[in-house]
């Protein structure tokens, strides 16, 4: 046995060899992504990526709001865009992380739940991780 670096085709495979495999588990597909933003004056202040992952799952990868445009209903205009949006995809699960110092509260305040987390001392931080059934 020996460990090696891959290049991209290497890694290809690996990803095929894996879908292939979750295929015995994931009985449909279902593709799909939202990418939202807001402008204000022609600048973009506001922004949120996800993608379907797996089963009925939106996965949001990215929610940002400008700090000055930040409590003054953005994010929330943003998270209940993606959600309809959701709902009109077939979603019926989104999941989503944050670190300590950004939108904990936030998501909390959305009726996401916390469904796992973990705190680093040594780097001063946690991770919490979020799922809300829509």
């Amino acid at each position: 046995m020996k460990i090696i670096d891959l290049n991209e085709e290497q890694i290809d495979v690996v990803e095929n060899k894996l879908s292939a495999f979750d295929e015995n588990y994931i009985t449909y597909k279902m593709n799909g992504s939202i990418q939202i933003g807001i402008e204000d004056d022609g600048k973009i202040v506001a922004g949120l990526d996800a993608c379907i992952t797996a089963f009925k799952i939106l996965y949001a990868s990215t929610v940002y709001v400008d700090e000055e445009y930040r409590r003054k209903g953005y994010g929330k205009h943003l998270i209940n865009e993606m959600e309809k949006r959701a709902r009109e995809m077939g979603v019926n699960t989104i999941r989503l992380d944050t670190f300590s110092w950004q939108g904990k509260e936030f998501y909390e305040a959305l009726n996401y739940e916390i469904v796992g987390s973990y705190e680093n001392k040594d780097d001063s931080y946690a991770e919490y991780f979020f799922l809300k059934r829509i």
